[in-house]
């Protein structure tokens, strides 16, 4: 089948785990988006995203409820600097140089080679991969306080955009994309809340329809769950967007500040009660406080993805005017204007439909979605399988090989006491193949058990399971910096890792 051959490189990884949902969904006709509709909701979506993201930037971090109802500083065609965008034209790079295909080990090296910023969340995970923790560990490992927060679901309009119409592949590489920084924890939950509520809405539009399939398609026992429906319930027994505010605030209160559950609330807030105005919808958003450049951002790209220019006031647009100001990123020429990033986009987004074989077009002929809205009935048991992912496994895709480097608990060792990895190597390359496997770095004081002396024969489709042990007779120092090398002839891959004391 094409799906199939499209997505061998992942056939082994433990994303595929969609795959048989995937290919339930019936795809014998495609849905159309017509090609000048589809690249007007594009670009409303990022200039929902400037809009957004400029209004509520002077508010960013104040917790009180405020009374806005437009911008408060003088705009002079120009948007203020949004990192919620910079690291979506960073993946839209990656996506352009990776035949419109990333994974978390990709993302991570760019995350290392172009944002030269450390805030929160970002500075944890640049940190742990410098230290040898690739993604996920790298979210996971020594961040309780930020991996919960809010710096994954802002950048996740990327994938909905790539991924139209097909929220599960929208998720899946939102969970790429989020674990960098976040592990497996709330914040990754919340940008797989909305990257599926954004993907849906380039084919669903009412918003109560939206909010429950993004909601299906988080744990229902994770905070992000949990204060979205705080916020539903309130609307529901017809209390005001204060009283509901104040509601996600009680019941978000054990984590604080800062943190995706109660700011994707406050998001969902401001829909609820905006009555399909896109000004009142974002500044109740914004009113609510805490994040607020994110809050704003994120609804005012969901009402472009929704419906496109034409809800956008032209009051709201004029004072940003059409170009991007970065802050987050550096070494490469950034789109300068929203019409530039736009046309990337809809360039890549005709690849992933061409590789993914994704169940829309994009063409001439009138829009025509109304089949894939019944395909928005996710399969509870597909989905727990992306949500239970280990954070101590690292994945790497290559083009004939999939390394799965798996901790299996956090990376610390202890003198004298075996420490188990589990290494699987899974020849995706069509034929049989003849592999040299080595860790370099070993200290002397370390024995290794369970890696091959010499070479590892794997069959095509075939799979290796390696059980390494490794004990130290002495610790010192307190770090261990290793990599484990896969080579086939001049072709080689490398996973670091690291242990600490």
């Amino acid at each position: 089948m094409k799906k199939l051959k499209s997505l061998k490189a992942w056939l082994f990884a433990p994303l595929l785990i969609l795959c048989p949902l995937l290919l339930s969904c019936g795809r014998e006709k495609k849905a159309v988006i017509n090609k000048d509709e589809f690249r007007d909701k594009v670009y409303a979506c990022w200039l929902g995203k400037n809009i957004g993201g400029t209004l509520g930037m002077p508010f960013e971090g104040d917790t009180s409820i405020h009374s806005i109802t437009f911008y408060t500083k003088a705009m002079s065609d120009e948007p203020e600097a949004n990192d919620d965008l910079d690291l979506q034209i960073l993946w839209l790079k990656a996506m352009q140089e990776h035949n419109a295909h990333v994974d978390a080990f990709i993302l991570g090296k760019y995350w290392l080679r172009y944002v030269p910023v450390n805030w929160n969340e970002y500075g944890v995970g640049k940190a742990n991969m410098h230290a040898g923790f690739m993604p996920p560990v790298s979210g996971e490992f020594s961040n309780s306080k930020w991996k919960t927060s809010n710096g994954a679901w802002i950048r996740s309009e990327i994938w909905a955009c790539l991924f139209p119409g097909d929220p599960l592949m929208a998720a899946r590489f939102a969970r790429e994309d989020a674990c960098v920084d976040h592990g497996m924890a709330e914040g990754t939950y919340a940008e797989i809340f909305t990257a599926s509520i954004e993907s849906a809405a380039f084919v669903e539009h009412d918003r109560d329809s939206l909010i429950n399939f993004g909601l299906s398609m988080v744990p229902s026992e994770c905070r992000i769950s949990k204060a979205v429906r705080t916020a539903l319930d309130a609307k529901a027994r017809g209390l005001d967007w204060k009283e509901a505010r104040n509601a996600v605030v009680r019941s978000t209160e054990d984590m604080g500040w800062f943190q995706a559950p109660r700011n994707v609330a406050f998001t969902m807030i401001g829909w609820l009660y905006g009555e399909g105005d896109f000004g009142k919808s974002i500044c109740i958003a914004i009113n609510c406080g805490d994040d607020t450049d994110c809050t704003g951002a994120t609804l005012g790209s969901i009402f472009g993805i929704i419906g496109g220019t034409k809800a956008i006031p032209e009051e709201w647009r004029k004072p940003i005017g059409n170009r991007i100001v970065n802050v987050a990123i550096n070494g490469f020429a950034a789109p300068a204007t929203l019409d530039v990033l736009t046309d990337s986009t809809v360039s890549i987004t005709r690849k992933t439909i061409k590789r993914f074989n994704l169940p829309v077009s994009i063409g001439q002929g009138i829009t025509d979605v109304s089949g894939l809205r019944g395909h928005l009935r996710p399969d509870p048991k597909e989905l727990r399988g992306l949500w239970d992912l280990s954070p101590w496994k690292v994945v790497r895709h290559n083009t004939d090989w999939v390394i799965q480097f798996d901790y299996l608990r956090e990376p610390v060792i202890a003198k004298d006491t075996a420490r188990n990895i589990q290494v699987s190597i899974s020849n995706v390359s069509g034929r049989d193949e003849t592999y040299s496997l080595r860790i370099n770095g070993i200290p002397d004081s370390v024995n290794i058990a369970g890696l091959p002396g010499d070479t590892v024969c794997i069959p095509k489709e075939g799979k290796r399971v390696l059980d390494i042990s490794f004990l130290a007779r002495t610790i010192a120092p307190d770090t261990m910096r290793m990599h484990f090398v896969l080579a086939r002839g001049t072709d080689s891959d490398t996973i670091p890792f690291t242990f600490l004391r």
